[in-house]
């Protein structure tokens, strides 16, 4: 017997789809959403059938008999049925009776409308409706029908048919009547004469037309900023009203537009320089959004650029006037809107500096700087003034300054001194000073492939290259690579700068432009390489020499040799005794005048000379100026004194042994020559600074508290010891603070007390109580000696008799 056979199940069908399931069930899902919209569209359909079978049954017209009776018809039919049957024929008696009932029924129809048998309101109603509806829409509309395909329905075909509106063309009359109209509304017609207005009526004729003006700008201008991507073509429509025509509001209309454009302009721009589409570019296939971003971009930068030529063209018309001479009244009006363009292209230099053509606003603006006009000339020096404060990068300072110098080099340096002024708001040595700390920081090595090769394994250098290429992208995260072009930028704008400089000490010494040069060279010198200190100091002295510069250039020639000795010129072995003696000599040619101002250019020279190079100053030449200063400060104005009570302050503290100067004792052989111009030489520990005694019956408090602060040592504590406020603020502050140029003082100077009149010798105002009665007793013994000398000489003759 053969064994049994094992028993295989046979694969059912079921078992057969198990795997694909998931897949049976989609199906029927799709199947019964199929079925659902089936049903869905077999339902709209027969709405649709529904509808159009109850507008057709609509639109059939109902016989005469559906009406309802009126009273007039009933009485119409009762007289058709009086009508006597036997004086006529039947059909005669048909066809009359047919033709009453047409006329009854179009009687009842056309008296529906009632417009004869309405009442007087109504009427009234009705005319006064029809005023208000425009002329435009009282016209009647042709209608043309377009039949479609018609529809099978149980009830039989139904047509479908659709209106189309044909519009008429208007006829001569009518165009006239939209010409009055439009006059009326004041858009198209405002070319009338106004001859015979008076003057109040064409100011209000003039307001309106200015304000509908301003609403049209309003509106063009919030629909670009709502929505710029969309409605960059109304900016189009906006900047075309800079045409505007009309004689009675052009240049207000203008201006307005102008400023409009402008402030679209600041709002819209985005904060990315906009570069031109490559072929390929504009080829490629990109999505949408893409494409309609890419006609923005082109959209606004052509519309910036015709708004930019625009102002340029206003600026060009206006010069040309000027030198044709024009009427002043047409002068006038181009040199407003000139002032309102220029006003616009400051303001995109400083709102707009990364985004296109800002170097053609700069080269448009850079000539503006040197202009007659006083206004135009001071509004462009100050934008430059503000983008060289505002400009953190360089590429726009850069660009500046290189224009700059073509205009002074083309015009053989015959420029306004302001245009050389700006370039003293330059930021450079606060990026030079970080160019240093960086210079001198630790920079990483990174190994080449031999090194690796022969010093690290296969694993190692696998890591080496992973931190590598971290620490590269560690170096582009901190933005270190901006850095070094941000200096590099800086340093080739300094070297425009001192090539500026250079020239014009060069070829124009006797130039008005010397003021400026000298005080950039000042601020800037500690920048120069050390190559070209010794020319420069040669230079500087036989400026000097020649007597030919006022006291103000010479005193910016001293603060620029030891601006220089006291940063990297400080390694040459130079003696600047000569600088020392110049500034010596001309401390007395200050005073309270309008050479005040050039007090403060003192003051930062005595910084540099007294204390930043105090280890090279002798005592004799300290106290040559503490004596000098002292007597300085008698004939200038409060703060000047305060400035200089301070300089004297910090000379002491370096050089403690000129306290001399307050004993009246002498300390050496000779005499103080005070007229001698050479410090080393004048003996001045041998005189005293009684100054300081005067000074301290000044008006100004400050003065006094310095003077009295001064008498004791200047010593940092006690009762004579200045506060915080006074101790801690260097001469030039103190200048600054305690200046009078809103014509107050600063602290406010007590009035003085006015006493009864005495009697009084001369000079018993300049000196104290024991002084003065020391005098009154010396006078009094004098007064009795003389009598004494009376008495005897007249009584001398009677003693001879005898």
């Amino acid at each position: 017997m053969a064994p049994p056979r094992s028993k295989k199940r046979r694969p059912t069908f079921r078992r057969l789809l198990k795997t694909s399931s998931v897949k049976l069930e989609n199906k029927l899902k799709n199947r019964h959403f199929k079925q659902q919209n089936i049903a869905k569209k077999q339902r709209k359909e027969q709405k649709r059938l529904r509808q159009a079978v109850k507008s057709t049954t609509l639109s059939t017209p109902r016989p005469l008999e559906t009406y309802r009776k009126r009273p007039d018809e009933e009485e119409e039919e009762e007289f058709l049925d009086s009508l006597p049957t036997d004086m006529m024929e039947e059909d005669d008696l048909q066809q009359m009776r047919a033709m009453a009932r047409k006329a009854s029924f179009l009687t009842r129809d056309l008296s529906s409308c009632e417009p004869v048998h309405g009442s007087k309101k109504r009427k009234s109603d009705l005319m006064r409706s029809y005023e208000k509806i425009p002329r435009k829409m009282a016209r009647t509309e042709e209608k043309e029908v377009i039949h479609l395909l018609p529809i099978k329905d149980k009830t039989g075909i139904i047509p479908q048919s659709m209106e189309k509106v044909v519009k008429p063309q208007p006829t001569e009359e009518e165009e006239d009547e939209e010409q009055v109209e439009l006059e009326e509304t004041g858009i198209d017609g405002e070319e009338e004469s106004t001859e015979q207005l008076t003057e109040a009526e064409q100011e209000k004729f003039r307001v309106q037309k200015l304000n509908k003006r301003k609403l049209a700008i309003a509106n063009l201008g919030s629909a670009v900023v709502s929505d710029p991507v969309n409605n960059i073509k109304r900016l189009k429509e906006l900047r075309g009203m800079m045409m505007e025509s009309d004689p009675c509001v052009a240049v207000t209309v203008r201006k307005l537009v102008m400023v409009s454009v402008m402030e679209v302009f600041k709002d819209i721009v985005p904060t990315y320089r906009i570069r031109p589409l490559t072929p390929a570019e504009k080829a490629a296939k990109v999505k949408k959004e893409t494409q309609q971003l890419r006609e923005f971009e082109e959209g606004l930068v052509s519309q910036y650029k015709f708004y930019l030529d625009d102002l340029d063209q206003t600026i060009r018309d206006w010069k040309q006037k000027k030198k044709k001479r024009a009427q002043a009244v047409a002068l006038e009006s181009y040199c407003s809107l000139a002032e309102v363009a220029i006003r616009c292209l400051c303001e995109l230099l400083l709102a707009l500096p990364h985004f296109n053509f800002h170097n053609n606003i700069i080269v448009v603006l850079v000539p503006l700087m040197n202009d007659s006009l006083k206004k135009v000339s001071a509004m462009c020096c100050d934008a430059f003034r503000k983008l060289f404060e505002q400009d953190k990068l360089g590429g726009a300072t850069l660009a500046a300054v290189r224009v700059i110098s073509g205009l002074v080099k083309s015009l053989n340096y015959n420029v306004k001194p302001e245009v050389l002024q700006t370039l003293l708001s330059l930021r450079i040595k606060e990026v030079e000073l970080k160019k240093d700390t960086e210079a001198t920081a630790p920079k990483k090595n990174f190994m080449n492939n031999k090194e690796k090769k022969k010093n690290l394994s296969r694993m190692q250098r696998k890591w080496k290259k992973a931190e590598e290429k971290l620490e590269k992208e560690l170096l582009e995260a901190e933005a270190s690579e901006s850095k070094f072009k941000k200096i590099k930028l800086h340093t080739e704008t300094l070297n425009i700068v001192f090539l500026i400089y250079f020239r014009i000490l060069k070829k124009a010494q006797k130039s008005v432009l010397l003021p400026s040069v000298l005080q950039g060279l000042a601020k800037f010198a500690h920048l120069i390489n050390l190559e070209f200190f010794d020319d420069l100091l040669n230079v500087l002295q036989n400026l000097i020499q020649s007597g030919d510069l006022t006291n103000r250039e010479t005193l910016l020639c001293t603060q620029t040799v030891f601006t220089i000795l006291s940063g990297h010129g400080d390694v040459l072995n130079i003696d600047p005794l000569k600088f020392y003696s110049q500034l010596y000599k001309m401390m007395l040619m200050l005073h309270a005048g309008e050479s005040d101002n050039d007090t403060i250019i003192m003051l930062q020279c005595l910084d540099a000379m007294l204390t930043r190079r105090r280890k090279q100053v002798t005592l004799q030449r300290a106290m040559a100026f503490i004596k000098r200063l002292s007597t300085l400060s008698l004939h200038v104005l409060p703060n000047a004194a305060v400035g200089i009570l301070a300089v004297n302050r910090v000379t002491m503290h370096s050089f403690p042994r000129c306290d001399f100067l307050l004993d009246n004792e002498v300390h050496g052989s000779g005499l103080y020559l005070p007229e001698l111009d050479e410090p080393e030489y004048c003996n001045a520990q041998n005189t005293a600074l009684w100054e300081l005694h005067t000074l301290q019956r000044h008006y100004h408090p400050v003065v006094r508290q310095f003077a009295v602060h001064l008498s004791v040592g200047a010593l940092s504590e006690g009762s004579a010891a200045l506060g915080v406020e006074l101790s801690r603020r260097s001469p030039v502050e103190l200048f600054n603070d305690y200046s009078d140029k809103g014509m107050t003082f600063n602290p406010p100077v007590a009035t003085p007390t006015t006493k009864k009149k005495e009697r009084l010798t001369d000079g018993a105002t300049l000196l104290d109580a024991e002084l003065q009665q020391h005098v009154e007793n010396i006078l009094t013994a004098a007064i009795a000696q003389q009598a004494e000398l009376d008495f005897t000489t007249v009584h001398r003759p009677l003693k001879g008799k005898q």
